[in-house]
């Protein structure tokens, strides 16, 4: 495992002629790629005006994580469709849908995103006399928090690949607890959630579902034939839909008692008040087309993975097809949440 000298650059300094040589490890660089995440949905000094979610919490100079839980989401969205579309931070469009989840997850954070939209989501507000774990939005923060810690996971492993590609392969397994330098360590502590989230999650080492995801980018980019291609780009997007699902949303959201009990109420009689269980291809909230959705079958258990993934594989299949067979249509989609993002530096 090579753990120094990972990532050579050179900068010219004051004396002329002279050069200094900077020796990036490991810790370096998934701290660069943590930072991005983070940086990411955080306001400049340009929006303090704004409400945050932790007053006089600093992530870096001037910065403090969005507050609103739904523009968290599409600002996710974006990222994740610049990803897909090779328009983030060192991508290569010659080389667009070698990130194929990152397509379906910008689908998937915009539906959270309208979800987070619906008042119904906070019946506890309007129903405070029926039981008493209707309180305080806690299903809004369930969904808020999964989405959080789904995009710092996630993120981070996609800059870091497309910074680079080679040295990404030897730090796969440092990160983790202490992979990252201890001011950017700090700075996930104070995240919200974090509390649970980092200990829940084991401080986001890199899954085996994540390593055959990112060893199948390859395939995608080398792929001989339009359906070898098809083929390596579905087998990347199961591998990080049972990451996502499994590893992250799992423990974070699904086996909270809390949680998991709203969720039980939902199917029943609180069924009037809940959210669809769809997600829609496109960026609107709803469609009358039902090419364009997938619909959870009516006896999914949502707290349940293997209840949920099939409802997941279902989805990620229909997504496949759309993308295989209207691609123009669905890059449009994605351009225009890719649009959600606008730099704030």
């Amino acid at each position: 495992m090579a753990t120094s000298n990972l990532k050579n650059s050179s900068t010219t300094n004051t004396q002329e002629g002279s050069v200094c040589r900077l020796d990036a490890k490991c810790d370096t660089m998934w701290s660069l790629a943590q930072q991005f995440a983070y940086t990411r949905l955080s306001e400049t000094p340009n929006f303090i005006e704004r409400q945050f979610l932790k007053p006089g919490v600093k992530l870096l100079p001037g910065r403090s994580i969005f507050k609103d839980y739904a523009q968290r989401a599409r600002a996710i969205s974006a990222t994740y469709a610049r990803f897909y579309l090779e328009l983030e931070e060192h991508g290569l469009p010659k080389k667009k849908g070698r990130y194929y989840w990152m397509a379906l997850g910008a689908f998937a954070s915009k539906t959270v995103a309208c979800t987070l939209d619906l008042i119904r989501v906070d019946a506890g507000k309007y129903l405070p006399v029926v039981h008493p774990d209707f309180d305080d939005g806690y299903v809004r923060d369930g969904l808020g928090k999964g989405n959080f810690w789904l995009f710092q996971d996630i993120a981070p492993t996609h800059w870091y690949h497309n910074y680079s590609p080679d040295t990404f392969e030897q730090c796969l397994d440092t990160r983790g607890e202490n992979g990252c330098h201890q001011a950017v360590i700090d700075n996930l502590k104070r995240l919200p959630w974090a509390d649970t989230a980092l200990p829940t999650l084991k401080y986001l080492p890199i899954s085996g579902f994540i390593k055959s995801a990112f060893a199948t980018i390859k395939d995608i980019e080398t792929a001989e034939t339009p359906a070898d291609r098809a083929k390596a780009q579905l087998s990347h997007l199961i591998a990080i839909a049972k990451h996502e699902q499994g590893v992250i949303l799992q423990p974070l959201m699904y086996d909270d008692p809390k949680f998991a009990k709203w969720v039980q109420r939902q199917r029943g009689w609180l069924s009037w008040a809940s959210p669809n269980l769809e997600l829609v291809f496109t960026h609107a909230c709803e469609t009358d087309d039902p090419k364009l959705k997938s619909v959870a079958p009516k006896d999914t258990i949502l707290e349940n993975f293997d209840s949920r993934m099939i409802w997941i594989t279902s989805a990620a299949n229909d997504f496949h097809r759309l993308m295989q067979t209207q691609t123009s249509t669905m890059e449009k989609e994605l351009k225009i949440m890719a649009g959600w993002y606008v730099s704030k530096d």
